[in-house]
């Protein structure tokens, strides 16, 4: 597959080979497992506090003996406090027991569960280079606003962009204006999430492979939408977001020639 090299102005430079790794077969399904795997593996442990619901003084009303039942003969198990908050009377309100106000839950999520998945190493592998190999198809144009043009690779000089400025002036002027408007735009999320730190949705745009070193990584952090990542960084999550193959992924002449 032959590439063409864009200047920073838009213009053609001159043509080169794509590795063999961008004409691998494309295995959605395998894609979609190796995703779940490593999303779930990356799950933060998260669990209610083993004492929640069990901070009342209580007692088990009625119950006189370790070994006598009270089935069948109208007791309740329920376990009661043993006096109200103002400490004078007792109110025999029930408390600890799932069914009571202020009570335990009955099965909580517990920190210690294992949510990790196993996946074939092999298919792993597949799963990356399947997802490197759709970045140049019509996987792309159907989840991102691209030019004509497009595929194509960026020489070397954008690298050293150092003004947001700059850089939104160069990818406009490469064709991929609609895409940052696209991105620009904020949903609200539905549900309690508004309330949690993530009240709005962004859109995942254009992703940039460069060096570590390449001071474009500064000027394009502002951008919405827009990731840097440098060759070694990239994973199937940055490569495929939501286990959806096509992100449009921008390389240079330096990044590309690296990619294996």
């Amino acid at each position: 597959m032959n590439l063409t090299i864009k200047n920073l102005d838009g213009s053609d430079d001159t043509t080169t080979e794509a590795p063999a790794i961008f004409t691998e077969t494309i295995r959605p399904d395998i894609i979609k497992k190796a995703h779940k795997a490593e999303m779930a593996n990356n799950r933060q442990p998260d669990g209610a506090k083993p004492e929640a619901g069990n901070r009342h003084s209580t007692y088990l009303s009625k119950k006189r003996r370790d070994y006598r039942s009270t089935y069948g003969i109208g007791q309740s198990r329920t376990p009661r406090k043993a006096l109200s908050s103002s400490g004078r009377r007792f109110n025999w309100f029930g408390a600890e027991a799932p069914n009571t106000v202020g009570g335990r839950r009955a099965h909580p999520p517990k920190t210690e569960k294992d949510w990790s998945q196993k996946i074939n190493q092999k298919e792993k592998q597949q799963a990356r280079k399947s997802a490197l190999s759709a970045i140049f198809t019509e996987y792309t144009r159907a989840k991102h606003l691209v030019p004509d043009e497009y595929p194509f690779i960026l020489t070397d000089d954008f690298h050293d962009l150092e003004k947001t400025k700059e850089a939104h002036q160069v990818l406009t002027e490469l064709g991929f204006g609609d895409e940052l408007s696209r991105t620009k735009e904020k949903k609200q999320r539905s549900g309690n999430g508004k309330k949690r730190g993530r009240k709005h949705k962004n859109k995942v745009g254009p992703l940039v492979v460069l060096p570590q070193d390449a001071t474009a990584h500064r000027a394009l952090r502002n951008i919405p939408g827009v990731t840097t990542k440098t060759p070694e960084q990239l994973t199937l999550l940055d490569l495929a977001p939501g286990s959806h193959p096509g992100r449009l992924t921008l390389f240079t002449e330096t990044t590309i020639s690296t990619i294996s």
